[in-house]
């Protein structure tokens, strides 16, 4: 079996995925699978994948979304660690080596992530502070927004058993609740090489398509709080990010002119106080 399942979800990003599966057969880590999951693409996609032959495991479905086809690849997945890798993004050369050493020197650790370049429309850009990554109990770090980025992780396989898969039910944010439920209860490990080179801009982003991505953000949150499970402090800040986020995201609606919207969420900031 190999040591780390490679996991790409892809739709309609023929000029991208490529790019990615082809940074992935550069790594200098070796035992590995590739997992390609084509989450129905209508362009050539799929003629693209083929070229790759038994290089990939490809799996396609009628298309669900990024969390059915990231779940779908993990329930397939034949390695000891998961990792996960957007069709628009790609890995430096090291990475996965960098992670395996981290992982098996560290048998406590479920997650380790690393650090990114930035690139937005070509361009190479600097992150803001806000989105400065972090190792350890970071629970506190992942409420205001996501500061894990998908691309970078590798995950023990055994963790989704323990905290679950991707919330198909959000088109959103998937990854901030999922990192919400890993934290509240473990420490991360983080590298701060750049190992992974972040692409966006692009018009078939999430954060493009859908508009106000905090509402998904909420939901997590309202999620989080129902199921229980965190400490007394955890809670406190889990209300409050919830409550911040409901009146932020009701301003937002009255701008809008979403009257009926901006009551909804002014009404719900308070369940939790």
């Amino acid at each position: 079996m190999p040591t780390v399942s490679v996991i790409i979800p892809t739709y309609n990003r023929a000029a991208f995925v490529t790019e990615a599966i082809d940074s992935v057969l550069a790594q200098t880590f070796r035992d590995f699978e590739l997992l390609v999951i084509d989450d129905g693409s209508t362009d050539d996609t799929c003629d693209r994948l083929a070229a790759y032959g038994e290089r990939i495991r490809l799996i396609s479905q009628e298309n669900h979304g990024v969390s059915h086809a990231r779940n779908i690849g993990i329930r397939a997945a034949r390695g000891q660690y998961v990792a996960l890798l957007d069709s628009d993004d790609l890995w430096l050369p090291k990475k996965l080596d960098m992670q395996v050493a981290v992982m098996e020197a560290q048998p406590d650790t479920p997650l380790c992530h690393t650090e990114e370049i930035w690139i937005r429309r070509g361009v190479r850009v600097n992150q803001m502070k806000k989105h400065q990554k972090q190792g350890g109990y970071i629970f506190p770090n992942c409420l205001p927004f996501c500061v894990i980025s998908p691309s970078s992780v590798m995950i023990r396989r055994a963790l989704f058993d323990d905290v679950g898969y991707f919330d198909e039910h959000l088109p959103a944010c998937e990854d901030y609740d999922l990192w919400l439920r890993v934290t509240k209860t473990y420490p991360v490990h983080f590298i701060e090489t750049p190992l992974i080179v972040k692409r966006g801009g692009h018009d078939d982003q999430l954060s493009r398509i859908h508009w106000g991505l905090d509402r998904f953000r909420i939901q997590a949150l309202d999620k989080l709080l129902q199921a229980g499970g965190l400490t007394d402090e955890q809670s406190q800040q889990a209300r409050q990010e919830f409550e911040r986020k409901c009146e932020i995201f009701a301003q937002g609606c009255a701008k809008r002119q979403k009257t009926d919207e901006a009551q909804q969420y002014r009404e719900l900031a308070g369940k939790y106080c």
